[in-house]
């Protein structure tokens, strides 16, 4: 959705327009969902999605754009990002959840590579630290852009696209050394 496109639908969900709050929390829906999915177990992270959102529309009045530092996207995301933290305090521990269900093919020998293929990339993930697991779960399973994961994690833009590099080269790094290749 074009940015133009949100601030609209922003600045009518200030004005307390349900349609505009339910066209914002489709388009983001998905995104949080994912992102709150590698840190909570399902039922958890749909509960931190809720809560997400009932904090925005209760504090929507906080939001300011500013160009070249998030934006609406990059608000949600720190907003769901405290609420995930605060769910992993309340339950005692930090560690992440589930790993998300592989791909289900219909041919059986497919099924066995790909979640073979899953296993290894989620133990290499589960190598990387967790500055680097919260960045690449932002950036590519969120799908945020710099800008906006500079927001959630209080960086600049270039710094986030050196550190995603970075976090991407220890991943293929790791995941060499799980597959038993040398990277």
């Amino acid at each position: 959705m074009a940015f133009e496109d949100t601030t609209e639908l922003v600045e009518q969900a200030r004005r307390s327009d349900r349609d505009a709050w339910e066209a914002l929390y489709r388009r983001i829906y998905p995104r949080l969902l994912a992102y709150a999915m590698r840190r909570l177990d399902a039922d958890a992270a749909r509960d931190a999605v809720s809560e997400t959102m009932t904090r925005a529309v209760a504090n929507i009045g906080r939001y300011r754009p500013v160009p070249g530092t998030g934006g609406f996207d990059g608000w949600l995301f720190g907003i769901c990002r405290h609420v995930v933290l605060d769910a992993q305090r309340a339950a005692g521990r930090r560690g992440y959840g589930p790993p998300p269900e592989t791909v289900n093919h219909a041919d059986p020998a497919e099924r066995l590579v790909s979640a073979e293929e899953a296993a290894a990339v989620r133990q290499a993930f589960a190598l990387l630290s967790d500055g680097d697991r919260e960045l690449l779960e932002l950036r590519v399973v969120a799908g945020l852009s710099a800008e906006d994961a500079a927001a959630v994690l209080g960086r600049r833009p270039g710094a986030v696209r050196m550190a995603q590099s970075r976090a991407l080269s220890r991943l293929r790094r790791h995941l060499g050394e799980v597959e038993g290749v040398s990277a």
